[in-house]
C-alpha cells in the first residue's frame, strides 16, 4: 500500500508498533500514525495491549478511514509474550520501522508504605517492557537501516512526584535507556527519543474535583490541560522521516508547566 512521492517513486509504507494502544494516549497515537493523507501519517499500525477487544474495535476504525492495522494482544510485562508479538508483527506485516512504548500502569503510594510488589509491577510494565520491546524491534530496524523509537515518559520522570516513586523512577529510567539506545544505534539510521506528557485530559482526569483542575490549570503556561492529540502530534513528528537528526532527547509536552 505504497504512496507515490513527487518524483513518482513508490514510497515505503512504514510500519509502527504501538503498545498500550487500546485507550487514551496510546489510542490517539495509533490513530494519528495511521491517518492517511496527512504529512507524517499513513503508516500501517500494529496495535498492542492486554485485551484484544478494544484493539479490534480500533482496527476497524482505522480501516474505515482508509488505514491499515493489525492486532497483537499481549501483556507487556510478560517479556517473552511481548518479544513474540513484535516478531509476529515483523513476520505478518513485513517490516517494523517505528516503535512507540506507551503502555504503563500506576500503583501510587508513599515510599514508606510502598510494597516491593507495587514497585516491581510498575518497573516491569513501564520500564522493563520498553527495554524488551526496543531490543526486539532493533533487530528489524537494523536490517532496514531505519528506525524511530519513541518512549512515552512523563513529567513525573523529569521533576519527580510525591507518592509516585515507582512511576517516576520508571519514567526517569526511560530517559537513560533512550539515550543509551540513541548512542548505540544512531549510526544505523535509528533514532530514539522520549516524549514526556504533562497533565493530559483523559478519562482519569475527568473525575478530578473542579478545584484540583483549576489549581493544575493555573500552573500551566498555556492555560489549559493537554489533550491526547497534543501528545500524538509530538509522536508523529519524532517518528517521521524528517526527524533523523533528532535523537537522545526528552521532549516535554506539558504546556510549559515544568519549564525551568
Amino acid at each position: 500500500m505504497a504512496d507515490s512521492t513527487q518524483t513518482g517513486t513508490p514510497a515505503i509504507q512504514r510500519v509502527a508498533f504501538v503498545t498500550g494502544a487500546s485507550r487514551g494516549i496510546g489510542r490517539a497515537i495509533a490513530l494519528r500514525l495511521a491517518r492517511p493523507g496527512v504529512v507524517g501519517g499513513g503508516r500501517a499500525v500494529a496495535l498492542c495491549a492486554r485485551s484484544a477487544g478494544p484493539l479490534e474495535e480500533l482496527k476497524r476504525e482505522i480501516e474505515a478511514m482508509g488505514g491499515t492495522a493489525a492486532v497483537f494482544a499481549c501483556d507487556v510485562s510478560d517479556a517473552k509474550a511481548l518479544a513474540g508479538a513484535i516478531d509476529a508483527c515483523v513476520s505478518q506485516m513485513g517490516r517494523l520501522d517505528i516503535l512507540v512504548n506507551n503502555a504503563g500502569i500506576t500503583k501510587d503510594g508513599l515510599v514508606l508504605r510502598m510494597s516491593d510488589e507495587d514497585w516491581d509491577a510498575v518497573l516491569d510494565t513501564n520500564l522493563k517492557s520498553a527495554f524488551v520491546a526496543c531490543r526486539a524491534a532493533a533487530r528489524a530496524m537494523m536490517k532496514n537501516r531505519f528506525g524511530r523509537i519513541v518512549n512515552i515518559g512523563s513529567t513525573s520522570g523529569v521533576v519527580g512526584n510525591a507518592g509516585q516513586a515507582n512511576y517516576a523512577a520508571a519514567k526517569a529510567g526511560l530517559s537513560g535507556l533512550t539515550k543509551s539506545i540513541a548512542r548505540e544505534l544512531g549510526g544505523k539510521g535509528i533514532t530514539a527519543n522520549v516524549v514526556a506528557p504533562g497533565f493530559i485530559q483523559t478519562d482519569m482526569t475527568e473525575h478530578l474535583p473542579a478545584d484540583v483542575k483549576e489549581k493544575v490549570t493555573g500552573m500551566i503556561a498555556v492555560g489549559r490541560l493537554g489533550t491526547v492529540e497534543d501528545i500524538a502530534e509530538a509522536v508523529a513528528y519524532v517518528s517521521g522521516e524528517q526527524s533523523g537528526f533528532l535523537t537522545g532527547q526528552t521532549i516535554v509536552v506539558d504546556g510549559g508547566m515544568t519549564m525551568a
